[in-house]
Order: C-alpha cells, then structure tokens, then sequence
C-alpha cells in the first residue's frame, strides 16, 4: 500500500508551483521528511526525482531538519545517476556546505566524512556528463569547500580551464565568477 507522501508524489509535476506546493505539504506535516530523504536516494523508486525535487524547496526553508540525516544523505551521493535527481540534490549539497562554515549557531554541522563525501561527488558530477546546472552547483560547492581544503582550488581551476570551451554560455559565466576569485 502507498504511503501518504507516496501518493502525493505520484501527482506532482514538473510545473514549480506544483512542486512549491508538494514541499508546503512536507513542511506543514514534517513527519513525511524522513521518508522524503530516504525516496530522494532510492533510484529504483519512479517518484525519486520528485522526491529530490521537494527535498530542494524543503532545504530552502527547514535546511536544519537535514541535520540528523546527514550520514546517510552525503554518503548516498554516489548512488544517485538521473539528471532530474541530480541536479537538486547538487544544490541541496551547496546549501549543506554553505550552511556548514556560516559563523551562526542554527547551521548544518558536517562531519569530516560528510565534507569529503560532499567534495568527491562534486569532483564526480562537475568532471562526469551531467547537465549545467549540476556542474554549476558543484563548482560552486567545491570553491566554499577549496576555502578550507587548500588542495581543491587548484585541481578546479584545472578542471574548469580544460573543460572550459565545451561547455555552454551558462557554464561559462559560473566558471569565470570562480576563477575570478580564486586566482
């Protein structure tokens, strides 16, 4: 039998308010996050993508319900291979990271096995064939982390120098924001 959040993932759509709305329906009922997080890294699930999807517009509101489910969000980073997933999930990763080295008492705590877990699907999903925007999130997540890791400035600046003509003009304009900033 479906579950109550299963159902509602069954009729949301790609249409951001449709998506907006299945997020409000996780906030207003945080007993579904759990089951949220763990639909987001089941790639056999036909709802994954959604999941990941709502868990994006969740993180933008309730990013500290994360906190207890870290472990298992970044070291399932790896198993997640369709676009549709990855590309929130890569967003989500920056708002961790971001979060993580904030100066505040209401931010994500990553463990060292987090951050690194959070650094090597980054290098994977920037240097693998992922779409922009993913690539995007990512070189945005690795210049946070190349600020507090002094090996990974260097390794992006060479990832984005080689791989800098074939991309598009979106990437691009990313690319050349962080070399800006970290040459």
């Amino acid at each position: 039998m479906l579950s109550e959040l299963q159902k509602k993932l069954d009729y949301v759509n790609a249409y951001r308010e449709n998506r907006l709305k299945a997020a409000q329906d996780v906030l207003e009922n945080p007993t579904l996050f759990s089951e949220l997080v763990s639909i987001c890294f089941s790639p056999e699930d036909k709802n994954n993508h959604k999941a990941c999807w709502i868990l994006e517009f969740v993180s933008y509101e309730e990013l500290l319900w994360l906190q207890p489910h870290l472990d298992f969000f970044c070291s399932n980073l790896k198993v997640l291979k369709d676009e549709s997933s990855l590309r929130p999930i890569a967003k989500v990763t920056q708002l961790l990271v971001k979060s993580h080295y904030k100066k505040n008492e209401n931010c994500i705590k990553l463990s060292e096995e987090n951050l690194q877990d959070c650094i090597e699907a980054s290098f994977d999903w920037l240097i693998n064939d992922t779409k922009v925007a993913t690539k995007a999130y990512s070189i945005r997540t690795l210049y946070i982390l190349g600020n507090h890791y002094d090996w990974i400035h260097p390794e992006l600046k060479v990832i984005i120098d080689k791989d800098f003509g074939d991309h598009s003009a979106a990437y691009k304009a990313v690319a050349k924001e962080v070399l800006k900033k970290i040459k």
